[in-house]
């Protein structure tokens, strides 16, 4: 019974974040990492994935942008033109977290190698990640994730 109630109360939770996200004009999708669900935009063109946050002065608390690439190769980001400190979740083919870069700071050209083989990169408000505990080995669990290859799936 217990369960149940905390699953509907997430469920609540999530459609008031979603409703108050499409208001803003941002279509989001829940993912879980760490236990905790967050709500993304999937960015998965190009052009998406090259704008990213940049010249965003604010991301909800508890929102967050999906990257989803292709193939898994070796991924660095910047942040040029992003006015805002971000955290960088970079994962693998199957969601596993390989490497999280903490504060990155804002408009910097410096490029964050997230590593080799990696396919998303979930990108936070900064410090969101030490706060939800999300390190190397967490999972990604997000419908965009195939579930063939998705560490988590049945």
């Amino acid at each position: 019974m217990r369960l149940q109630n905390r699953r509907l109360r997430t469920l609540i939770g999530l459609s008031v974040l979603a409703l108050l996200a499409s208001c803003a004009g941002a279509e989001t999708y829940p993912i879980t990492i760490a236990g905790e669900q967050l709500l993304v935009e999937v960015v998965d063109t190009d052009e998406a994935r090259a704008q990213g946050l940049m010249h965003r002065d604010e991301l909800g608390e508890r929102n967050g942008m999906l990257f989803v690439f292709p193939s898994s190769e070796p991924r660095s980001f910047w942040m040029k033109n992003t006015l805002i400190p971000l955290d960088m979740i970079f994962a693998d083919v199957t969601g596993t977290v390989r490497r999280v870069h903490h504060m990155a700071r804002p408009h910097s050209e410096k490029l964050i190698p997230g590593g080799s083989g990696i396919k998303y990169v979930l990108e936070i408000n900064g410090g969101l990640a030490e706060q939800l505990g999300i390190g190397e080995g967490s999972q990604l669990r997000h419908p965009a994730i195939e579930a063939a290859k998705a560490a988590w799936a049945c």
